[in-house]
């Protein structure tokens, strides 16, 4: 999966996640220190990266509705402080098939995933054949 680490994780996560097999940027590489999160976003969603983050406000479904970017995944970690976070990233990946959680906004906490998935008629949904019926003119 290819993961951006927003700029609120550690940079010391990106060399764990990459070998597990994930290609991963961080926002403080790409110079997006310090940008608001729709830029951030934005340079997730033209690279097909899903976003790390700490950040409630990735949260918001009316900034980034589910299906609208390639993945959100939001930690609300016990302990906020930096080897707590970094153990519970790692945890996580490494316990999670993250491509389950593409295009969606995943919180995750230390007892439970809350996942927000596109909606099914989804017009981006890129199935073939898949549409919503149509009534017959006949």
């Amino acid at each position: 999966m290819k993961i951006k680490l927003d700029e609120n994780l550690s940079r010391h996560l990106k060399d764990p996640l990459s070998q597990l097999g994930h290609d991963v940027s961080t926002a403080v590489e790409e110079g997006l220190l310090g940008k608001v999160d729709s830029e951030v976003g934005a340079a997730a969603k033209g690279e097909d990266r899903m976003i790390f983050t700490l950040d409630l406000d990735f949260a918001d479904l009316r900034k980034f509705a589910p299906g609208s970017h390639p993945g959100v995944v939001l930690f609300r970690p016990r302990s906020m402080g930096p080897f707590a976070v970094n153990r519970f990233v790692l945890k996580f990946s490494q316990e999670t098939e993250l491509t389950t959680l593409a295009r969606c906004l995943a919180v995750v906490e230390p007892h439970r995933i809350r996942v927000r998935r596109p909606f099914l008629l989804d017009e981006s949904l890129e199935w073939e054949g898949q549409y919503p019926l149509q009534p017959s003119m006949g």
